[in-house]
């Protein structure tokens, strides 16, 4: 166990900004190609203030843009559109999509599945290092201080620490393997 906090974690950063259910599930109808407020709010369910902030949050943080459109007769309005920043989220959405299909999904199956569009076989996410070899868990990575690190983590050997992390020798974790 870690004795030191992280001064700048990419993951507590992350999740200041995507951290909130309503924020996952804008996003998940975006990436199904949902672009204007009132689907998105059938869609998701969000009330309208919660929906038009997470909304504004997201246009400000760069993850989607506000493109114009107009219908006849009606006035102008906004749809929003999935920048590149945005676009890089959708490892996270699919690997939360299926922990969930994993361990909370109903009894017939997930609600949805995911297939590759040119040949329909299934989606799934791997681990894996630059040299191509499949990690099979948290116990093959070896955490190190990034060019960015601002703390003294990680723990030198005097700090309080303890074996059954994710590379210590109690690897109970490897079960579901």
């Amino acid at each position: 166990m870690r004795a030191t906090r992280m001064d700048n974690c990419s993951i507590e950063r992350t999740l200041a900004v995507v951290g909130e259910k309503w924020t996952f599930l804008v996003l998940r109808e975006a990436f199904m190609g949902v672009r204007r407020f009132g689907d998105l709010q059938a869609a998701t369910g969000a009330p309208r203030q919660v929906l038009s902030a997470r909304l504004t949050r997201l246009v400000e943080e760069g993850m989607l843009r506000r493109a114009p459109y107009q219908e006849p007769g009606q006035r102008q309005r906004d749809e929003y559109r999935l920048t590149s920043k945005g676009m890089d989220l959708y490892p996270i959405l699919v690997a939360l999509m299926h922990w969930g299909d994993r361990h909370l999904t109903d009894p017939d199956g997930p609600p949805v599945t995911l297939t590759h569009r040119d040949c329909g076989a299934p989606v799934t996410l791997r681990l894996r290092c630059d040299e191509g070899h499949e990690l099979p868990g948290p116990w093959a990575v070896a955490p190190l201080p990034g060019p960015g690190n601002r703390s003294d983590w990680p723990p030198t050997a005097n700090s309080a620490t303890t074996s059954d992390g994710p590379n210590g020798p109690n690897r109970s974790d490897r079960q579901d393997r």
